[in-house]
């Protein structure tokens, strides 16, 4: 049986709730990842992705110019734009347990945390698709 654990990227990336919506956006483009786990002193409570970013910045319509815009999202903190509770798995989980959570919920990506809520992986597409095409290799 596959679980989360084989196939999870382990020690992801993370941001402290308190960092500015412009500093998430200079690291998620650094890392060239979509999500970042996000942490209160270290503990994990949340989650921000590039896209829960576009939805709380101004719209293409709005009067604001860009340096407008990127002074509020500089003043914004990730904590005002994050999920603070996104869909978590544990990493026993079987690999088959997250794919029907992922599909059922329509998410792109789980946090994977152990049984004290601590922050272990994440799983992502990308690794459902890594996962498939290892198995699919094996027949």
């Amino acid at each position: 049986m596959q679980t989360v654990e084989q196939w999870m990227t382990r020690n992801p990336v993370t941001i402290e709730e308190n960092a500015s919506i412009i500093e998430a956006i200079h690291l998620l483009k650094e890392k060239n990842i979509r999500r970042l786990p996000v942490t209160r002193k270290g503990k994990f409570c949340g989650l921000i992705t590039d896209r829960m970013i576009k939805d709380y910045s101004p719209g293409k319509s709005t009067p604001l110019d860009t340096w407008e815009v990127h002074y509020l999202l500089s003043k914004a903190t990730v904590k005002d734009a994050m999920n603070p509770t996104p869909y978590t798995i544990l990493p026993d989980a079987p690999l088959c347990q997250a794919a029907q959570l992922v599909h059922d919920q329509k998410l792109y990506g789980l946090c994977v945390t152990d049984k004290n809520g601590d922050l272990v992986g994440l799983l992502t597409t990308t690794n459902f698709m890594e996962a498939l095409i290892a198995i699919c290799s094996m027949t």
